[in-house]
Parts: structure tokens; C-alpha cells; sequence
């Protein structure tokens, strides 16, 4: 049990990082000693130092690493990056005892950091809050599992089941909580992507404005290039990704990138993403990529924003959720939030 405390302590400073870290895991370090925290420590923001690193700098007395054990949510990485090899830090401080949540899926490490600490003949448990471990980075796991990143559908609809109004006439459907709700999720996604008629007829700007924290990369899809210049997403205040079949060049923070005509769309971005190192992505758009993704079982979770009170009698029809599981509903004033998992 107590071994269970203390790593639920390391996943909640792990949280701590969210919407910083990408495309790297959250991931959080505890050093207990005799049954005291020593020291503790999270990755802060992606290119800065590790959780592990963190931890051991707030060890006051390092003379005490060799009878600690510590506890961190991701197996210790045994490779250079941005930073030093985090295994190589432990075994440098004589580390003997280490308690990990989850395995590393990287294949950059892939158990070669916890081969590391054992060949020292350190002493080696994981698995401790595996399950929570995973829904932690679930984002990460997806993307080096399934070589692409995690897909979050979003979409509000009214009472009698309309994503729009007729003639795609813009209709605030969900409350202002969220509204809220919806840039706080920004923050955490790595990108945030749009079909051509939701670009074209909402004219959104996808930015991060009524939360602090990161705007996330800009995704439009934009086939034959048919969208005008003056449009937000055009706007070069934050990078923006372009999938198209049409060749184009590259301008200050717009990005063309060309697809083939002969081959699925889907998967082809969805590979571009992988590629751009690309963790996670919000799809915030109209119905007739919200289906496509559902049909395709392209995605992995839908979060649904149900007005009670707004009806619009006639418009476009959001998609029908027969794909996934409900996972919960939540209140909030007029909207219900439904949250789906694809099974």
C-alpha cells in the first residue's frame, strides 16, 4: 500500500506538466527515504530537465540516494535527447531500489533503462498503478503504439440533435462553461484540427483564449485549396498545417502539405502527424469529418456538448454515436458533457 501512496504522489506531479511536455510524457519522480519524501519532482516543459533529474536536485543530503527508493511513473530513459540518459543519473548516485508505473514503448528505451539499473544489480518493480499510468499518457502509448497520434473528437449539439444551422448559419449551441472547458482542452492537445466548411463557414481562430496555457498546432484540411486568404487560420499568428492536394509553397508559419489523390486522406495525415512528432490532436470539426473518423475508427475519445434547451428544428444533423462507449455525463447548467471511448 504504501508503495501505491507514494506513486499515486509521483502521477499527480506528473499531471503537473500537462500541455508542456509534448511530444515527450508526462512524468513524475518521488525519493523516499526511511518512509519520508526527500525530494520530488516533475517534467516541467518538454526540452527541460526530467522528473528524475528534479527529484534528485531536491534530495538535500545525495548521501541518502544509495538507501532511497524511488518512485517514478515512466521507466528512466537510457538514451540522449534533449537531455542526459535519466538511468545513467540514478545509477551515478548509487540508486538500489526503483519502483516504475509504466514500461517506456519508445523503442528508443523499450526496457533498456530498467536493463540498465538491473545489470547495477538494483532491485527493480513495475508495474505499480499501471492502469492509471496508462490513462495518464495515453497520448504518448497511442503514438507508439499505434504510429499515429491520439484523436479526441469534439462536437456541441442541440436538444433535437443539430450540429449546425441551416445554411451553416453560426449558432452558439453550449454555454459558456463550455466554452471554457473547450480552450482548457486546447492547452492539452498538441494540435487542433478543422474540415474545409468548418473553416470556411465559422471562420474559427483555434487559439487559446479564454484559459491560459499553449496554443496548440492549427490543422485545416483544404483539398483543392478552394479556402480565401482572409481567413483566421491564415493569419500566421500560430503555425498552421495545411493537408492538400495541391502543391504550395510554404509561407511564415503556414505549411503545405501535399497529399496524393490515389490514397486514403485519413490515413495519410495521420501519418504526416506521426512524422511531425505530433502526440495528440482535437478535431473540432463538422460532421463530415467527425464521421469519417467514426466510421474509420480513426479516433479514440469523443467528448459531446448536449444543450437541453437549444433547439434548432432543422440544420446539419451532428453524427450519430453508435461507434464508441459511453464512459460518463456530466452536468454542466444547460449542457450535458457525454464522454465516449472507442472500444
Amino acid at each position: 500500500m504504501s508503495d501505491e501512496r507514494y506513486m499515486r504522489r509521483a502521477l499527480e506531479l506528473a499531471r503537473l506538466g500537462s500541455g508542456h511536455t509534448s511530444p515527450n510524457p508526462m512524468v513524475g519522480c518521488v525519493v523516499v527515504h526511511e518512509g519520508q519524501i526527500i525530494g520530488e519532482g516533475w517534467h516541467q516543459k518538454y526540452g527541460g530537465p526530467h522528473a528524475e533529474v528534479n527529484a534528485v536536485a531536491a534530495v538535500g543530503d545525495k548521501r541518502l540516494l544509495p538507501k532511497s527508493r524511488v518512485y517514478v511513473t515512466l521507466e528512466p530513459c537510457s538514451h540522449y535527447g534533449k537531455t542526459p540518459p535519466c538511468a545513467d543519473l540514478l545509477i551515478s548516485h548509487g540508486v538500489k531500489d526503483v519502483v516504475i508505473c509504466n514500461t517506456d514503448p519508445n523503442p528508443l528505451v523499450a526496457g533498456r533503462g530498467i536493463n540498465e539499473l538491473l545489470d547495477t544489480g538494483a532491485k527493480v518493480q513495475v508495474g505499480v498503478l499501471e492502469e492509471e499510468g496508462l490513462e495518464l499518457n495515453k497520448r504518448f502509448f497511442t503514438f507508439h503504439t499505434y504510429k499515429r497520434p491520439f484523436i479526441l473528437l469534439k462536437w456541441a449539439e442541440s436538444a433535437d440533435g443539430f450540429i449546425a444551422a441551416a445554411d451553416y448559419k453560426q449558432e452558439q449551441i453550449s454555454g459558456p462553461l463550455a466554452k471554457r472547458m473547450v480552450h482548457k482542452w486546447r492547452t492539452e492537445e498538441q494540435a487542433i484540427m478543422v474540415g474545409t466548411r468548418t473553416a470556411l463557414h465559422d471562420n474559427p481562430q483555434l487559439s487559446v483564449r479564454a484559459w491560459q496555457g499553449p496554443n496548440p498546432l492549427r490543422l485545416v484540411i483544404d483539398k483543392q485549396l478552394l479556402l480565401p486568404p482572409h481567413l483566421h487560420l491564415f493569419d500566421g499568428s500560430q503555425p498552421t498545417v495545411v493537408y492538400t492536394y495541391r502543391q504550395q509553397d510554404n509561407r511564415e508559419n503556414l505549411y503545405f502539405a501535399q497529399l496524393r489523390e490515389d490514397e486514403p486522406l485519413l490515413p495519410q495525415i495521420l501519418q504526416d502527424l506521426h512524422r511531425r512528432n505530433v502526440l495528440s490532436v482535437m478535431v473540432e470539426g463538422g460532421t463530415f469529418l467527425l464521421e469519417s473518423l467514426l466510421q474509420a475508427g480513426l479516433w479514440d475519445e469523443a467528448l459531446v456538448f448536449k444543450n437541453s434547451h437549444k433547439t434548432l428544428g432543422e440544420g446539419t444533423k451532428a453524427p450519430g454515436m453508435t461507434y464508441g462507449r459511453l464512459q460518463s455525463i456530466q452536468t454542466l447548467g444547460a449542457d450535458q458533457l457525454l464522454h465516449y471511448r472507442n472500444i
